[in-house]
Formats: C-alpha cells, sequence, structure tokens
C-alpha cells in the first residue's frame, strides 16, 4: 500500500500545491473528486474567507482535502481555529518551524505535512512528529529554499534520512516526472504550477495565458534577503534587477515588493507590475484544461511510463 494513499485515505498520491491567490475551493474539490488531494491556499485568506471556502468545498466534495496555511501568516491562529471548527482533517504547513502547531494540530485529530527545502528542516520536522514531510526542489514556484537544490538531489538526500512518508515537490507536472521522483524515493508528488493551468484555479485568465505561452528561463529565484521566491520575469522582476544592481537595502527591497504585488499579478492580471509565482515547469505547460482532465493526463502517463521500464535494462 501507498503510504501517502494510505495516510490521507486518498486513490492516487498526488497532491495539489496550496498557492495563494490561485487555490481556492474549486481546484481543491476538483482534485480531491478526481482522486488527489486538493489543498485550499490559506496564505491570500482573510479568516472570513477561509471559512468560506472550507464551507463551499465540504458542500461539492465528500473526498479528502486540506488546507495549507504558511507559518509566517499573520492570521494564523485564527485559521487554524477556523480549521479546526470547520473538521478539516489535513492542514500542509509551510514558511516556519513545524514544531510550533504540529501536536496541537494532531491533537484535534487532524493530519500535519510539513514543506521543507534542505536536510537540515527535514530532521525538524521528523522531531516534530510531522505526519508527513513535503521536500520541495528550487524548481518549484513561489517561496522556496535559498539552497538552490533541485528536486533530482533533495528527494534521494532525504529519503536516506528519514523514514516519514516523503512527497516531492518542485519541476513536477506530469505522470513521467511522478514516476521519476518515486523512484528517487518519493511516496507522492505536489504539483503547483501544473494546476495553475486549470479552469478551476482562482488566478486571472492573463495569467495563466502567460504560463502557456512561456519558454525556458523565463523565470529566476530572487528576493533570497527577504524571502526566496521564484517569479516570472516581467517590468517587475526588472525592477527587482535594477535594485540589485545599484545595491539597494533591504528595506528598499521591501519597499519595492510592498503589499498585494502577488495579488496584482496572480488574481488582477496585472503581467506588467504584478509578482508573478510561477515554477520551472511553466515551460512545459502548453494548455488550460479541467483539473480533472490533468488528473487523468497524469495517471495515464504514470502508468504507461510505468509500464515502459518494468523491463527496462542497461
Amino acid at each position: 500500500m501507498n503510504r501517502i494513499k494510505e495516510l490521507f485515505g486518498i486513490k492516487y498520491p498526488i497532491i495539489q500545491g496550496g498557492m495563494i491567490w490561485c487555490s481556492g475551493w474549486e481546484l481543491a474539490s476538483s482534485v480531491s473528486n478526481s482522486g488527489g488531494l486538493g489543498l485550499i491556499g490559506a496564505g491570500s485568506m482573510y479568516p472570513k474567507i477561509l471559512r468560506e471556502h472550507i464551507r463551499k468545498c465540504k458542500g461539492v466534495t465528500n473526498k479528502p482535502f486540506g488546507v495549507n496555511i504558511p507559518l509566517i501568516y499573520p492570521n494564523i491562529e485564527e485559521h487554524i481555529q477556523i480549521i479546526i471548527d470547520e473538521g478539516v482533517k489535513i492542514v500542509f504547513t509551510s514558511a516556519g518551524s513545524p514544531k510550533k502547531y504540529t501536536s496541537y494540530l494532531q491533537q484535534q485529530g487532524i493530519k500535519v505535512a510539513h514543506v521543507i527545502a534542505n536536510k537540515k528542516f527535514a530532521v525538524k520536522c521528523v522531531e516534530a512528529g510531522v505526519d508527513a514531510i513535503v521536500a520541495e526542489g528550487f524548481e518549484a514556484g513561489g517561496h522556496n529554499g535559498i539552497e538552490e537544490i533541485t528536486t533530482m538531489c533533495l528527494i534521494p538526500m532525504i529519503s536516506e534520512i528519514i523514514k516519514t512518508p516523503l512527497i516531492a515537490a518542485g519541476g513536477i507536472y506530469s505522470g513521467r516526472s511522478m514516476f521519476a521522483a518515486m523512484v528517487l524515493g518519493a511516496d507522492g508528488v505536489q504539483m503547483g504550477s501544473r494546476f495553475v493551468a486549470s479552469n478551476e484555479c482562482s488566478a486571472h485568465i492573463n495569467f495563466k495565458n502567460k504560463i502557456i505561452e512561456a519558454d525556458e528561463g523565463e523565470t529566476d529565484l530572487t528576493l533570497k534577503e527577504l524571502t526566496a521566491v521564484r517569479l516570472m520575469k516581467n517590468e517587475f522582476y526588472d525592477k527587482i534587477q535594477q535594485a540589485y544592481k545599484r545595491k539597494a537595502t533591504n528595506d528598499e527591497l521591501k519597499g519595492l515588493l510592498g503589499r498585494g504585488r502577488a495579488k496584482k499579478g496572480m488574481f488582477e492580471g496585472d503581467l506588467i507590475e504584478g509578482e508573478l509565482e510561477i515554477g520551472q515547469a511553466s515551460a512545459m505547460i502548453t494548455e488550460i484544461m479541467p483539473a480533472t482532465n490533468i488528473m487523468f493526463q497524469i495517471i495515464e502517463e504514470f502508468k504507461e511510463t510505468s509500464k515502459r521500464f518494468s523491463s527496462f535494462e542497461i
């Protein structure tokens, strides 16, 4: 039995990333109804909005789904209480210490997975007693590890030092890449960028179209001094690079980033001045389609790849 399927009670060990401004109840429920694990991205939601999304999700699926919470979010305690009150049974935490809330959430009957990008924090996850670890290579979009460890290197490194169920993330967008991640030692995969180009994703259509037009080299990991983030290159990204050239201070970078940049780009569709967070997998995504179709494609390609390599020899 696959450990991730067993842990979360899902048909396929595929988790949809809980991305800010992109992962509302429509996407989460569609992925869950298709046999994966959908996640609501709470990092861009006020408490009232999170409650609304959880209730809407419960209204259209009887399958397991979860909530992703960045631990640096200012309304974190309210979010956690809402999750408990609404009976959500799965939480993915990120951007903070796994020790802070893991045991408390587990006492409420909630399974906890935590996102990390290096061996040091994988060990901290084990010490905190998390139920699963998401090891995210730097190919991933959004906030990322500053070490720039690729998924191909990170997954075998982590799998050799832990016994906790392991989920691979970063650059995984297809059945082939899912197969590769599991060969490297993962029990399942988390995909974010692939599901942004779905009908149910709450991102603006301008952003979705930008993704399917993207080619290699059109994203970059930047702003490590503040919180490392992989961005699609646009005029806002160019301003960041110009700030680096003039040796801008961290306060100046914070001022440039300001508030609402991610919402402006991903949710409101401002491709010039907005922050466009997406992974390197964007170069391989060529079509916007229903999340159900995406899931079907991933699963069928995984099965075909598995058959093709069942008799592979060197």
